[in-house]
Formats: structure tokens, C-alpha cells, sequence
């Protein structure tokens, strides 16, 4: 078995799992963007995970699972790191637009390569810290996979929606202390434990907006 028939076994069971239909060229972009990523990695010290079929659970699953909880149109995955979870949700929603936000010029100049090469229209990788980048207008959704605490990526991140926009955090452990150090300016709409397959450990899914 090839390296890319082990990637799209993988991948198609935790579809499954996660009773998501993706076509065939969506999942062959989540292939070959998993590729990449353990390509650039070698040299450019992408993420700690090594193993390709590593990343096809622990970064691409994992990213996924939150697709039926995805609203509005126009988002920003801030700290996305190479991509996570903003390049397969842009993949698994090709028409909603995404903005893909890092202070590190190696993890936009790899972005921007995987935009190229898998021929993506609605991803716009950006080189900026988050509270000095100012979106054309205000986002949908601001979204955070293993960025901050809850605390600090409200803080920073407060400027990029208005009063209709939402925050969206992506975590492992129940986060009931960040939760607690949330400002008043600020309310939790509401939590959900997400399943992963074949990942172990717990994740969560935490919603909030301005007050």
C-alpha cells in the first residue's frame, strides 16, 4: 500500500466516523495537503507530529470535526500555525472564505504553496501578528485551534468582528478555569464535546461573542 492509499484509507473511515461526505477531489486536496505538510516539515519544522498518518487524524480529523458547527461565510484562523484547522475547513467549504493568519513568515510562505498547488480560491494566507491585522470588514467567525487561552484570544482578536461576530476555540481538556477568566465584556454561548476518530484524549468546541 502506497503512502497515499494508507493517507485515503485513514481519511475515508474518519469521514465516515464523522458522517461527512467530502468529494473526491476534496479529498484528495486533504491528501495531498498532508503530503505537503509532511514535506515542508522536514525542513521548515512545521509541527511536532512526524508521521503522515499521524497528521491525517491528529490535524486533519481533528479539524474536521468541527464542520457541522461552522457558520457564516467570511472567517480568520488566527495563530493557524501551517494551516490548522483553517486549510481543510476552507478544503471541506469551498465557498466560504477563509483568512489564514501567522506571525511566521516560513508557516505563510508554506501556506501560500499549498493554495498554489491545490488550486484554492478561497484561502488568503497573511503574515501579521493578530492584534496589528485589520480585515477588509468585520469577520463572521474568529477561529482558534491551540492558540491562547480564551482570555488572551479575546483580547486580541475583540477588533476583528463586531457585535454579530463569533469567536470559536478549539481545545482539549473542558477549559472551566479559562472559561471563568473569560472578561464581562464577553459571554460563552455554549460548549460541545467533540468526538475525534482514532484520537486519543478529549477536545472541545467553545462558542462566545461580545456582549
Amino acid at each position: 500500500m502506497t503512502k497515499q492509499q494508507e493517507l485515503h484509507t485513514i481519511l475515508a473511515s474518519g469521514l465516515e466516523a464523522l458522517s461527512l461526505e467530502l468529494s473526491d477531489t476534496q479529498q484528495q486536496q486533504l491528501i495531498d495537503y498532508v503530503m505537503l505538510m509532511d514535506k515542508w516539515n522536514k525542513a521548515y519544522n512545521l509541527t511536532s507530529v512526524r508521521d503522515p498518518n499521524q497528521m491525517m487524524v491528529k490535524h486533519i480529523l481533528d479539524s474536521l470535526a468541527i464542520v457541522p458547527y461552522l457558520t457564516g461565510n467570511n472567517i480568520i484562523d488566527v495563530g493557524t500555525g501551517p494551516g490548522l484547522p483553517g486549510m481543510p475547513l476552507a478544503i471541506a467549504f469551498p465557498d466560504k472564505t477563509f483568512t489564514l493568519l501567522d506571525s511566521l513568515g516560513k508557516r505563510v510562505r508554506f501556506m501560500t504553496q499549498c493554495v498554489h498547488a491545490l488550486k484554492l480560491k478561497n484561502v488568503t494566507p497573511v503574515q501579521s501578528r493578530v492584534e496589528e491585522h485589520q480585515g477588509e470588514k468585520p469577520y463572521d467567525i474568529v477561529l482558534s485551534r491551540a492558540f491562547a487561552s480564551l482570555k488572551d484570544m479575546l483580547h486580541w482578536c475583540q477588533h476583528l468582528v463586531d457585535s454579530e461576530g463569533q469567536f470559536l476555540a478549539l481545545k482539549g481538556q473542558f477549559p472551566q478555569q479559562e472559561i471563568e477568566e473569560v472578561s464581562n465584556h464577553f459571554q460563552v454561548i455554549k460548549t460541545e464535546n467533540l468526538t475525534v476518530p482514532n484520537l486519543v484524549g478529549e477536545r472541545h468546541l467553545v462558542w462566545l461573542k461580545k456582549k
